[in-house]
């Protein structure tokens, strides 16, 4: 599969590469997910670093950028965290913006199917076996548990797929159970499955999910674990 940075001589063409095959996959796609990879794509085309995979674009410029408001910036940038394709590098914090970068190998993987599409050449070009391979291969232990469904909508789903995507062990064992329990203001409040479970999420990964909410919507300010 195609390497993470496309630079040197072939760089141009696997940069077209990528883009063909994100394009093929978008039009596979319903509306709702289609306008999502456009917007990705607009991103990558107009304010990605190739070379240092750095995309540092504030939400108000992405936002005139796609034609939309910042809270839609949020939770779309969400939804491409929960997907792999968009990972953070550093937090933003007192004007300066969050660094993203581009997961290209997830990207090509979810784009797979597509290739064939384009044509026998650009499917045997993408795959072809003479681009070396990432050489470390992420240690599993027991099963992670699926993605969870965001089609609701909701800041905690939203967040629970970023968190999934982020840390699939942590998100098994100690956020997977964690249901929404209802929202007052900015006070998000979820229910634990026993005391303990509560009692251990609350000391150890409270920050975290408040981080990961607040990303989404920057309007919940607290977050309240009951059990």
């Amino acid at each position: 599969m195609l390497i993470n940075k496309p630079v040197g001589r072939q760089a141009a063409a696997l940069k077209y590469d990528i883009l063909t095959a994100m394009g093929t996959y978008a039009l596979s796609l319903d509306k709702g997910p289609q306008r999502l990879v456009l917007r990705f794509m607009t991103l990558m085309t107009a304010r990605y670093n190739w070379q240092r995979n750095e995309l540092a674009v504030g939400q108000r410029e992405i936002a005139r950028m796609w034609s939309v408001d910042e809270r839609t910036v949020k939770r779309e940038m969400a939804k491409l965290r929960a997907l792999g394709w968009l990972v953070v590098k550093r937090q933003g914090s007192r004007g300066r913006v969050t660094e993203y970068g581009f997961d290209l190998e997830s990207i090509l993987e979810d784009t797979r199917s597509c290739w064939s599409a384009v044509g026998p050449d650009f499917d045997h070009r993408m795959s072809g076996s003479d681009v070396p391979e990432k050489n470390v291969v992420p240690l599993m232990t027991g099963t992670a548990a699926a993605a969870p469904d965001i089609t609701d909508g909701s800041e905690w789903s939203l967040a629970k797929a970023v968190l999934h995507k982020e840390d699939a062990a942590t998100y098994t064992a100690w956020i997977q159970a964690l249901t929404r329990e209802g929202r007052a203001g900015g006070r998000l409040v979820l229910r634990a499955p026993s005391r303990f479970h509560g009692n251990y999420v609350t000391g150890h990964l409270h920050d975290r999910l408040l981080a990961t909410c607040r990303d989404i919507d920057s309007d919940v300010d607290m977050l309240t674990i009951l059990s």
